[in-house]
């Protein structure tokens, strides 16, 4: 013998909007086969009211009850006829696809300096000036060591370095081989958060205050010692 009204939820359609729940689904279905417009329109607004308990941080948006209206067209198969004050959602917007973005595919020989490095090298190797080139050298060869050491997580030595700088700027920025770079260390270390000017005098007057504050204070054994003064 079937028992009637046992219904499993993997027989029933699936949720629209799942914040909101089944019940709620076929209340909106209900609400549907009202045929008096003006009553279905106040148990419209009855239904976005007990949507906003359900949901609350929809409440966090300046315009929540906007966003409770379009949550109910979608919910309704978008099907729903009332008289709403906003206008309804357009399905076509909701089921349009945002525009693809293709991953960047740069050919680059030398990918754990990344792709800007190489640009930076080509730009600095068409530099005219020789003592400006140099400079710009002992830059981008300091930021390709760190960025090495940020890659491999390993020291890496600064003869590698340079040797890899030469080769991908096809020998026009050459640095000497006894060329020093940052160490490791010095690269690697966090820098350390220097104390706010100002802030110890704040605290000095701060503690001033709360001193003057317990001299005053009747309770303080100082108090009345003072008073015998």
């Amino acid at each position: 013998m079937e028992k009637q009204g046992l219904l499993y939820n993997t027989d029933r359609g699936s949720i629209i909007i799942s914040e909101y729940g089944r019940n709620m689904q076929e209340m909106i279905r209900h609400l549907m086969e009202i045929e008096d417009r003006k009553k279905r329109t106040e148990a419209a607004n009855a239904i976005i009211a007990v949507m906003a308990q359900m949901n609350p941080q929809v409440k966090e948006s300046s315009d929540y009850i906007h966003k409770l209206w379009d949550h109910l067209y979608i919910i309704s198969d978008y099907q729903l006829d009332v008289d709403s004050p906003f206008e309804p959602p357009v399905p076509m917007n909701e089921a349009s696809r945002p525009q693809h973005i293709d991953y960047q595919n740069h050919d680059v020989k030398y990918g754990h300096y990344g792709y800007y490095m190489a640009k930076m090298i080509d730009i600095a190797s068409e530099e005219e000036n020789e003592e400006m080139r140099q400079a710009l050298a002992y830059s981008i060869a300091n930021q390709m060591k760190r960025n090495y050491l940020e890659w491999s997580g390993n020291v890496v030595n600064d003869q590698q370095i340079l040797d890899d700088l030469k080769a991908m700027s096809k020998g026009r920025l050459a640095l000497p081989d006894d060329a020093k770079l940052n160490g490791t260390n010095e690269i690697l270390s966090k820098p350390v958060l220097s104390q706010k000017p100002g802030a110890t005098g704040k605290k000095k007057k701060k503690k001033q205050a709360n001193l003057k504050a317990d001299m005053n204070n009747p309770n303080n054994p100082n108090y009345k010692k003072r008073k015998l003064q």
